[in-house]
């Protein structure tokens, strides 16, 4: 296997929880993001980078979509299941076409503590709530049904199992 830094971008600790998972399965260097220079990348065969979705933005991603790597992986935690969820727009958003085919990505499934939001990400939540209780029942999505049965309360999807098929990939590579 080459030379591997997972590098992460956390806002409550679900994206650091999988990114030291990762680093551990991979025996790569671990960093947070503002502990790694964009000039550092390079001096890496494999960038893996793990962030938060928020508002259709992967948190933290510009140092990698802004600045060349060798070699990226992407992994991003959010609350929907990946298995019904189309990310096509996010990743269109955070990254251009051409990046887009030479990097690949995975997504995890996070969780969220309401009493833990910060006062931008609760109001946001918030929306995303009453934009779903304002749709009819035929209309509501399994994300929706979950987001209006969850919302306020503690809920956790984070799984290491889940981490299997990035590190397969890596280890491939």
């Amino acid at each position: 296997m080459n030379n591997v830094a997972v590098i992460y971008k956390t806002q409550y600790g679900t994206t650091k929880q999988y990114a030291q998972w990762i680093a551990e399965a991979l025996e790569a260097t671990l960093f947070e993001v503002s502990e790694i220079k964009p000039a550092q990348l390079m001096s890496f065969d494999t960038i893996v980078y793990g962030g938060g979705l928020y508002a259709g933005g992967i948190d933290g991603v510009k140092l990698v979509t802004k600045n060349p790597c060798k070699n990226l992986v992407v992994f991003t935690v959010g609350l929907d299941d990946s298995t019904i969820t189309d990310f096509s727009e996010v990743l269109t958003r955070n990254f251009t076409q051409e990046l887009l085919s030479q990097t690949t990505i995975f997504h995890l499934r996070g969780g969220i503590d309401y009493s833990k939001l910060n006062l931008i990400h609760k109001g946001m939540m918030a929306f995303v709530k009453n934009q779903a209780a304002k749709k009819a029942e035929s209309e509501l999505t399994i994300n929706d049904r979950l987001l209006l049965e969850t919302y306020g309360k503690q809920i956790s999807f984070v799984d290491k199992d889940t981490i299997a098929p990035l590190v397969a990939f890596v280890k491939g590579q």
